[in-house]
């Protein structure tokens, strides 16, 4: 399961990421996709967000049971401590 949060990038990114995606909110995407197809979009995401934000949360062994990827300027910064995620905001 991979669940993607876009704040402040283009509507066409936003477009072309339904294709792989459900949006059941503005700039929220979910979804299940292959760990290739996943990192491929993830990139691709970051390459088109210019000034916005982007936040990944997908599937992993960890202890919470996911791995949480982030970039550019988010709302909320997520924080590792000691291998537990954690958001902080402003």
């Amino acid at each position: 399961m991979v669940v993607m949060i876009l704040e402040r990038v283009s509507p066409g990114l936003r477009g072309e990421l339904t294709r792989w995606y459900l949006e059941p909110h503005a700039g929220v995407f979910v979804g299940r996709v292959s760990a290739m197809v996943r990192d491929r979009l993830w990139e691709k995401a970051c390459g088109s967000a210019k000034d916005g934000g982007c936040v990944m949360i997908h599937s992993s062994n960890t202890e919470q049971g996911f791995a949480i990827r982030t970039w550019g300027r988010t709302a909320r910064s997520i924080n590792d401590f000691e291998g537990l995620f954690l958001v902080r905001t402003p």
